[in-house]
């Protein structure tokens, strides 16, 4: 094992650089792991851009990239319950690198027939995504509306979903052209919101009701027009903010419906929040990505070397999932 690994560097231009780093070493309660693959997010092109020096940004240095997936190739002190060759997978900054280290709390375990250059697009959604389900206080049998459930995010949402027992999902999206992609991940009613009004169809498909829960990714209006698409004595959970952070609402519509809205963010500031959501994940979420009812939408693989293609494909709009760089050899 050498002293130095290749990564992704932003900080340095308008696209990720290739750079010859230190590898780094694993403190008292972290594991070094051999990166295989790893995934972009909504996140990546944003700080490219505010990294940037050549048009205003920043220009601090970091190793780009948040999801990984490969194996346990070092332990540090004071670490149980895992073992040097052990398959894992997880969410991280600094990911797009051959190796990374991370407390010992935020590695999963990746099933050991799941290729890396999969296994790697899915922590950051199931995490995401059964935590917000979590905090919805979702059950077997109820029905969930996934706002964006065409995005790599809601799609893993909408699998979820219906590996942890929902009667019904419905999901959105913009354009009928993702009808056949919505189904095949397990959505019982799809909106197509350019032809369709959100509110109106999300009761039309609940018999007036309404759904028990929302997983709202895109925020703007569409937030709003959710509340009165949602269930006396239910739950809305804004993840995403895609339409814009700002939304102007209707109050009665909250409250006499009674409502609980939720607003999640699950990032590192809080390291036993983290913990507990990934630890949550064990006991039937893993083992529905075990039994392949969870996968993640690949839109294309590329090496490490190509960063750029990838910045220019998230770039396009054009990309349907998870872009994926794989390591290579060494």
């Amino acid at each position: 094992m050498t002293d130095t690994m290749r990564a992704l560097v932003s900080g340095i231009g308008p696209d990720w650089v290739l750079r010859e780093v230190p590898r780094p070493q694993p403190a008292a309660g972290q594991i070094l792991v051999r990166n295989r693959a790893a995934a972009t997010n909504n996140a990546d092109l944003p700080m490219l851009a505010a990294a940037d020096p050549t048009h205003g940004g920043h220009g601090n240095q970091f190793i780009a990239g948040f999801e990984y997936a490969g194996e346990v190739a070092a332990l540090g002190d004071g670490v149980d319950g895992w073992q040097v060759g052990d398959p894992v997978m997880g969410s991280i900054p600094s990911s797009f690198a051959e190796y990374i280290v991370a407390d010992q709390r935020f590695v999963l375990p990746r099933p050991g027939d799941l290729d890396p250059a999969v296994a790697c697009a899915l922590p950051t959604g199931l995490l995401t995504e059964h935590g917000a389900l979590t905090a919805a206080r979702f059950t077997a049998g109820q029905s969930v509306l996934i706002t964006g459930a065409s995005t790599g995010i809601g799609l893993i949402g909408a699998q979820l979903a219906k590996a942890l027992g929902a009667a019904q999902v419905i999901g959105t999206t913009r354009t009928a052209a993702k009808r056949e992609l919505l189904a095949e991940a397990g959505v019982d009613t799809v909106i197509v919101t350019d032809e369709q009004e959100l509110t109106e169809a999300t009761l039309d498909a609940t018999d007036g009701e309404g759904v028990d829960v929302v997983l709202d990714h895109i925020a703007g209006q569409t937030f709003a027009r959710c509340l009165p698409a949602t269930k006396v004595d239910g739950h809305v959970v804004n993840i995403g903010r895609l339409a814009g952070p700002a939304s102007t609402i209707d109050l009665d519509a909250l409250s006499y419906r009674h409502l609980t809205v939720h607003g999640v963010s699950f990032g590192f500031t809080r390291d036993q929040e983290m913990a507990d959501v990934i630890a949550s994940l064990l006991p039937e979420v893993i083992p529905a990505v075990a039994r392949g009812q969870i996968r993640p939408v690949i839109d294309s693989t590329l090496g490490l070397t190509q960063g750029k293609a990838a910045a220019d494909r998230l770039r396009s709009g054009e990309a349907v999932g998870k872009i994926v760089l794989v390591m290579g050899n060494g």
